[in-house]
């Protein structure tokens, strides 16, 4: 325990033991006991951070993961422990006090020209970013004055070419799809947020989007939380939407989650089923900017747009948030309503 002494002057010290290779006692003085102390353990701090520059890469990123276990959501540990596993193999070894600014950007290099097993392309500019990002953080945290200015891929912009709503939902009319694709292209429901639906979470004709399901390592995780503050809001349910829902087993037993499959079941049967329409290829995750697209049409004000599709910046509708759920919203969801139900009738 650091015990402060008063000295004749008034002032505070404490004295801490250096252990180096010339073992002294090193003071601090300040005009408070709390400052003395203060500055005492910044030293300390200072010398465990050095002390730990000794961690391999390898290591050093392992004890970042555990440390964020539990405060970061499943999906991005887990995508972490991913990148632990199969990116940077060059650097792994490497201890952290003999890593050089020319080591990384060599590693980066050599990861922005591999071909993914998954995809059977290069891993994209945002990839490397996060691979490059998971490595500062953990570099940051053992030795903060290592400060990595690695340069990266340039960001792609991707256009977008989607297929007209009502040929997507023509497509899936009566399919045991429609009911997760209405609730993304209408609504604008993210797939872990179409999981995480349940009874409960559906009063008096409105839903609270309040619940996530992911899948990590192959096992459906709840998450009792958005992805971000935004994503967390509340929908006035269309009566269309209203009576597939009625017609779920979750439903019918009156508790549990409206949508039992897996993610990646439902995609394959919603390419499936656009395909076999005729429909270019799309992400489930499409139907979500091809609602954004259609707000945009309607003339929907931004901030209302926002709202309800859960972004959080203009980029993806801009960066201010606002809670509006208020008799202009609900005019708003009125008007997107008609539209969706003047393609059904």
């Amino acid at each position: 325990m650091i015990k402060p002494k008063q000295l004749p002057s008034g002032a505070w010290r404490v004295q801490m033991f250096n252990k180096g290779g010339n073992p002294r006692y090193i003071s601090f003085t300040a005009d408070t006991a709390n400052e003395a102390v203060y500055q005492a353990l910044e030293w300390k701090r200072g010398r465990e951070r050095k002390a730990q520059v000794g961690l391999t890469v390898a290591e050093a990123i392992d004890q970042y993961i555990d440390l964020k276990d539990g405060v970061l959501s499943p999906t991005t540990i887990a995508n972490y422990r991913g990148i632990r596993r199969n990116c940077l193999k060059t650097l792994m070894d490497v201890p952290v006090k003999k890593l050089t600014q020319f080591m990384v950007q060599q590693a980066i290099n050599e990861e922005a020209k591999m071909i993914s097993p998954r995809t059977h392309k290069r891993h994209t500019p945002k990839t490397i970013s996060n691979v490059h990002g998971l490595l500062s953080a953990s570099i940051h945290m053992v030795d903060p004055d290592f400060v990595l200015r690695t340069t990266l891929p340039a960001k792609q912009k991707n256009i977008l070419e989607l297929p007209p709503a009502k040929d997507v939902i023509d497509a899936v009319r009566g399919t045991n799809v429609e009911l997760p694709v209405l609730l993304a292209v209408w609504l604008s429901l993210s797939m872990s947020e179409i999981r995480g639906i349940q009874v409960s979470a559906i009063r008096n004709g409105f839903l609270t989007i309040k619940e996530s399901v992911v899948q990590v390592d192959g096992k459906a995780v709840s998450k009792k939380a958005t992805k971000a503050f935004e994503r967390t809001r509340m929908h006035a349910i269309p009566p269309y939407i209203m009576g597939l829902i009625e017609q779920t087993k979750a439903w019918k037993d009156g508790k549990g989650y409206i949508e039992l499959r897996s993610g990646k079941a439902v995609t394959n049967r919603f390419q499936r089923v656009i395909t076999n329409a005729g429909l270019p290829h799309m992400r489930f995750h499409d139907l979500r900017h091809l609602n954004a697209s259609v707000m945009v049409a309607l003339g929907v004000p931004d901030l209302y747009a926002m709202e309800r599709g859960g972004w959080k910046t203009k980029s993806t509708l801009n960066r201010v948030y606002q809670h509006t759920f208020s008799a202009e919203r609900q005019a708003v969801d009125k008007k997107i309503d008609e539209y969706f139900e003047s393609l059904l009738f």
